[in-house]
């Protein structure tokens, strides 16, 4: 058995789901976030401004943008409802129709006779957009709340922002525990930019598809054609029976986590083609991996589902 996303057809394109503008709270005009991802090597980008009345209710228009090498997703954080901790949902949705109608959220903050998180999510997904429970650490989101968005395809494992700003960067337990439930979840790294900090370049997906396009690279995402990044390169897992094979850039630490707090390990010194055998997760209906560089930095598959 091999992963979908190294055995799907096409190449790896490097993109970046979550960013702001001055359209909303960030500090770059739409023109120049774009022009700088690109200069980084990045394939794509969503601009996903927040989808408050305070700034209009914002759909970038970044299609003036694109190029033969760079595309861009149109996109936006979605906000309505209230969390248990009281505080207003941020949902992300990337793929959104630029004529996406406008929610009831005047702001940040919870009004009345508006939609929750998870209708608003929902009506997101109904739309063609793909859904992710945007950063449940820096939300303090409990698990109730996560539960809760079934619209979603991913969580937001991590976000770079939040973790140079406020070292809540992670998402990883609210994912774990939503696939101990048998949700069939991805995971992505993101920025979630805004320039006002050293807050972007530190968090991105890896998407296989045919095509670098909008329509390509969504239909990907939903299919959970890709891998989270901070810097590594996962090049291929392939699982045979017990045996897992993870085939990556040079790592010092590859690890398979699953179900419960048992996890395989592997430490070594360049390690680019590492096997484990998985007799400590070997009962667990999912697994997933995560290799380390030597810098530290990660990179994350999405879960393999053996039940």
């Amino acid at each position: 058995m091999t992963l979908n996303a190294f055995t799907a057809p096409g190449r790896f394109h490097r993109g970046n789901l979550h960013t702001h503008s001055n359209l909303s709270d960030g500090a770059l005009e739409p023109a120049e976030v774009c022009r700088r991802y690109k200069a980084e090597g990045y394939d794509f980008i969503s601009l996903t401004d927040h989808f408050v009345g305070l700034f209009n209710y914002p759909i970038a228009d970044t299609k003036a943008f694109r190029d033969d090498g760079f595309t861009t997703i149109p996109g936006a954080e979605l906000h309505s409802g209230a969390m248990e901790n009281g505080e207003i949902w941020h949902i992300l949705a990337v793929g959104l129709p630029e004529d996406f109608a406008q929610a009831n959220a005047p702001d940040f903050a919870p009004v009345e006779s508006q939609e929750t998180g998870p209708e608003i999510a929902q009506r997101a997904r109904d739309a063609g957009a793909f859904v992710a429970i945007a950063h449940p650490h820096w939300s303090a989101m409990t698990q109730a709340d996560a539960r809760s968005i079934t619209a979603a395809h991913a969580v937001e494992v991590y976000n770079h922002g939040c973790g140079v700003d406020c070292d809540r960067a992670e998402g990883f337990h609210t994912a774990d525990l939503l696939l101990n439930e048998g949700r069939d979840l991805s995971m992505i790294a993101t920025d979630d930019a805004h320039f006002s900090s050293n807050d972007a370049f530190g968090g991105w997906v890896m998407v296989k598809a045919e095509t670098n396009t909008p329509e390509a690279l969504l239909a990907a995402l939903k299919a959970g054609h890709f891998y989270a990044s901070q810097g590594p390169e996962l090049r291929d897992i392939e699982l045979v029976g017990e045996t897992l094979t993870v085939t990556s850039s040079a790592v010092e630490t590859v690890i398979v986590s699953g179900e419960g707090s048992r996890t395989k390990r592997v430490h070594g010194a360049s390690m680019t083609q590492t096997r484990l055998y998985l007799n400590p997760v070997k009962h667990s209906r999912w697994i997933r991996v995560t290799v380390i560089d030597r810098a530290g930095r990660r990179a994350w598959s999405n879960p393999i589902w053996r039940r």
